[in-house]
């Protein structure tokens, strides 16, 4: 006697499916759950991060322009400032043209010594200078000395001292560290001394 066995329940068919299928009385395929949203936590961390570097920026423009107006309000101030700093400098400058002066300007010496007393027309009749520069000259307590700017365009430079009717004088120039001498004795006789310019340059 057969007895009988229980019957499977059949499987549902899904026509048009082409794929293995699900065992009957499975759940049927749930998809992955998508990851949960990130909370306004980042979000406003981000935002304040943002906020806090476009501050720094806004103080930083603010800043330069206070700065760049500061300037152009204050310019006595500034100025002011300017004067005191350059004053140390140019009182260095004076400091350095005290210690470190310019070599003098070179000049010409005349001199005439002896004695030679008074004429008609006093104790000498002295002339000086150069061949564009003629000067008088007075002998006074036995002596006559007178300078002039050495002028290197000059061709000459002479002296010369003219007794009166007596006395013994000597007489010289000096240029350039170069000197010539003259004497002249008794009655109206002339002391004569000149230096000429060299066409090699120096005087002799």
């Amino acid at each position: 006697m057969n007895q009988s066995q229980p019957q499977q329940p059949q499987q549902p068919q899904h026509p048009g499916w082409g794929g293995p299928q699900q065992p009957y009385g499975q759940p049927p395929f749930q998809p992955q759950p998508q990851p949960p949203k990130k909370s306004g936590v980042g979000k406003i961390l981000g935002i304040g991060c943002l906020g806090i570097i476009g501050l720094f920026v806004l103080i930083g423009i603010i800043g330069a322009a206070l700065g760049a107006g500061g300037d152009s309000k204050s310019g006595k101030a500034t100025g002011s400032g300017d004067a005191k700093a350059a004053a140390p400098k140019e009182e260095k400058k004076a400091d350095k043209a005290k210690s470190d002066p310019k070599p003098a300007k070179e000049v010409v010496t005349f001199k005439v010594w002896g004695t030679a007393p008074g004429g008609a027309l006093g104790p000498l009749d002295i002339t000086y200078g150069s061949d564009s520069d003629n000067r008088k000259g007075a002998f006074k307590n036995g002596s006559f000395t007178a300078t002039l700017p050495l002028n290197d365009d000059a061709m000459y430079y002479s002296l010369t001292a003219q007794l009166q009717g007596s006395g013994d004088i000597n007489c010289s120039v000096t240029v350039d560290g170069h000197t010539k001498k003259g004497h002249a004795a008794g009655g109206y006789n002339i002391c004569d001394a000149q230096l000429s310019s060299s066409l090699l340059g120096g005087w002799n």
